[in-house]
């Protein structure tokens, strides 16, 4: 029975994105009035973080759809987390998430945890279920897993707390100020003092 494919290539996509997300965040940057080499440079590794995140996670794509492709490969889609975990697709996926933090909040301002851990764990969700619709519908040659999502969403709390940590001293929380794109500056740590009774 007659079937269709079509590969997706990577650099062909990946590098366009990447030099249109370099345009756009310039010229955010100059209605902002924000722009300056260090912002700038801030805002071009965000986005070129983004398109590695996408490169690393959808393409290259190998899709096939029609009567004749056959049924979907559903051991793609992997639901049971650690026993099928490979660990060295584990740590990959740890690493990168790891910068997360840092991104957001030098593009964001975003300083708390939870939101912090929430966006990586969204993000991650909306790729694993991205591969998960791609692998059912056109036989996608990705892997949907479990395993991936936990790897990613502790990459984005590792990061947090590595982050915060660097951002206690006064000399890196200075050095922080000259690359975020907020126009507040950044605060220091959140500081926890034990309850004192009254």
């Amino acid at each position: 029975m007659p079937f269709h494919q079509l590969d997706v290539p990577a650099l062909p996509i990946l590098l366009p994105l990447g030099g249109v997300l370099m345009i756009v965040s310039w010229v955010l940057l100059h209605r902002r009035g924000l722009l300056g080499a260090r912002r700038l440079t801030t805002a071009w590794i965000a986005g070129w973080y983004a398109v590695a995140v996408i490169g690393a996670t959808l393409l290259p794509l190998h899709l096939a759809w029609g009567p004749g492709a056959g049924p979907p490969e559903l051991y793609r889609i992997i639901l049971v987390p650690l026993i099928t975990m490979r660990v060295d697709d584990f740590l990959l996926n740890i690493v990168m998430t790891l910068p997360l933090a840092a991104l957001l909040y030098l593009v964001a301002g975003l300083r708390e945890r939870r939101r912090v851990v929430l966006t990586g764990f969204l993000v991650s969700l909306a790729i694993e279920i991205t591969q998960a619709v791609i692998c059912l519908a056109w036989h996608g040659n990705r892997w949907a897993d479990v395993n991936d999502l936990t790897a990613n969403t502790l990459g984005a709390w590792l990061g947090f707390l590595i982050f915060w940590r660097a951002m206690r001293s006064a000399r890196v929380r200075e050095l922080v100020r000259g690359w975020s794109l907020v126009r507040a500056e950044p605060a220091a740590p959140p500081v926890h003092r034990p309850a004192t009774r009254s």
